[in-house]
């Protein structure tokens, strides 16, 4: 399976296009969303092009293929709108045996994270864009923010094919790629 990850769109559906162009010339199989999708908050300004209906129109034809988790910025009238789940704060993806926490980052994130064992940690809600490997040896990805990046980085997002994360700007313009380390289960 190919996946894009994408994490704190905040209601601009320039930007949303924009990876969704991307998704679809990449020939992704599923799109992987960390949060923060319509609604663009109140510590942001307004993004380019907030159109939370055309938000709304451009992901639900592709409900069967997105899995997302819950943002700071998701509410139940989001959720009323879209047409597959938002409102869990983070989901396990198991992927040829690697299990991947997939969450928003305000409850959880790589220093805080649920009971369990995990080889990646996908996250967004900084809008700081991070790809590294923890002491433990789970894989760190903070999406960054398609919309709202931060310290002067470009908008951001990323692909997981055959366990390995690359981050991209979202004008296609490879950043970093890491592994997923693979880690050998203790028998009890």
């Amino acid at each position: 399976m190919k996946y894009l990850l994408v994490s704190d769109i905040h209601g601009s559906l320039p930007r949303l296009r924009r990876a969704l162009d991307f998704y679809h010339a990449q020939h992704c199989d599923m799109l992987l969303l960390m949060g923060d999708i319509i609604n663009y908050g109140p510590r942001n300004g307004l993004p380019e092009g907030l159109d939370a209906q055309g938000i709304v129109a451009a992901l639900n034809p592709l409900a069967d293929d997105i899995v997302a988790v819950r943002g700071n910025c998701d509410s139940e009238v989001d959720q009323m709108l879209l047409s597959f789940p938002i409102l869990d704060d983070y989901a396990l993806l198991v992927d040829d045996g690697l299990r991947i926490l997939l969450t928003h980052g305000h409850v959880y994130h790589k220093d805080h994270l649920p009971h369990g064992r995990y080889d990646a940690v996908i996250t967004g809600h900084t809008h700081l864009w991070e790809l590294s490997v923890s002491p433990d040896g789970t894989l760190c990805c903070n999406t960054g923010s398609i919309t709202f990046p931060k310290n002067g980085n470009p908008p951001t997002l990323a692909i997981m094919e055959h366990g390995v994360i690359t981050m991209f700007t979202l004008d296609g313009e490879p950043l970093a790629s890491l592994p997923i380390p693979r880690r050998t289960r203790k028998n009890t």
